[in-house]
This record gives C-alpha cells, structure tokens and sequence, in this order.
C-alpha cells in the first residue's frame, strides 16, 4: 500500500477505489530528508512533485547581489515543486530546502501523468491544487505592493498558522521582504495593541 499520509491527503478532495490505490505503487520515492538539504537547486530541472509527510521546506530564489527570498513554504500534508521547471522541464530558477529534517514522496513527471490518466480524478484534484497554491501566489503580490509590513504579517499568519512557531525570524522576514529586527518590532507592536 501507498503511504497512508498521502492517500488520506488525496481522499480529503475525492475517495480513491482500492483498485485506484494500487496504481500508486511504484510511482513515488520515498526520500529522508536532512535539515538544510536541497531536493532541488537553481539550474537544476525540478524532476519531481514533492509531497512532504515530515519536515518544512522553503522555495526560495537568490538575487544579484545574493540575497535569498523565500517564495513558499511547506509542511506536512502540503506539496512543493517549481511548477514551471517541472511541467516545462527547464532548469529551475528556484530552490527547494529542508528547514527542518523530513521525509517526503516524490513522483516524476511521467509517473504523475500516468496516474492523471489511469485515475481522471486526480487530474482534477492536481487542478483544485494548483489553483489554490495560484491564489495564494496572487494574494502575496497584491499584498507585497498594497499592504504594510504588519498587514503581510497578519497575511502569512493566516496562510501558514502552523508554521510561525516553527520557522526562525530570518525565514518569515525573507518571506515578508523585511528584515528581521522590523519583524520583530512589527510582533511587538501587535501584542501592544
């Protein structure tokens, strides 16, 4: 049987048939995961989709002048790929690391297209997914040049509530394009209000 974190993820949108389930065998790597290890590098083709069953892992991309920027977050339960590098099969401009030590299911490219196929509703799930994770993309660009600081804050604690006792400072400001002493002037304001 497939991993059971993962079924239980897919049958939350939609059932599975035990004969569905089947079809998952053999198709995902299962891959432990060390702290500050990347599952993928910029210029790299992003070979995999990731489901992530243990840990938390950033997207981010790096700058000119070298400075990182995280993009996106993932923890358990969640998926984390560059959509583009992955269905265009260029390399990335993005990585993806591990914040914290994980395990995760990867399925390549053909695997995935194999199962859209041989189960029709899993391409619509795939589908509800990614036009959550584009929602959540355009509500970030909206708020990085229409919202203050504390309003990005409040954003990505409403995006990510489980995760902003598990990320350090350095990670959340990357993420909100501030630095990590204005994060935390910007929580210390909010707990004086």
């Amino acid at each position: 049987m497939s991993n059971p974190a993962l079924i239980r993820h897919l049958e939350s949108f939609i059932p599975l048939k035990e004969s569905e389930k089947v079809l998952f065998e053999g198709r995902f790597l299962t891959l432990k995961v060390k702290r500050k290890e990347k599952i993928l590098a910029a210029g790299e083709v992003c070979k995999h989709y990731t489901f992530i069953v243990e840990g938390c892992f950033r997207m981010f991309g790096v700058d000119d002048k070298g400075f990182e920027h995280n993009i996106q977050f993932a923890a358990e339960n969640d998926w984390i790929a560059d959509i583009g590098s992955f269905h265009t099969q260029k390399p990335s401009l993005l990585n993806i690391e591990a914040l914290e030590a994980g395990s995760v299911l990867q399925v390549k490219q053909q695997d995935l297209y194999f199962l859209y196929t041989h189960i029709p509703k899993l391409d619509r799930i795939f589908k509800v997914l990614i036009e959550l994770k584009y929602i959540e993309l355009q509500n970030r660009v909206l708020q990085n040049f229409s919202s203050t600081a504390e309003q990005r804050y409040l954003g990505f604690l409403e995006q990510y509530p489980h995760l902003s006792n598990r990320l350090p400072n350095t990670q959340i400001a990357s993420y909100l394009g501030i630095t990590p002493e204005f994060l935390s002037k910007v929580r210390r304001d909010l707990i004086s209000k």
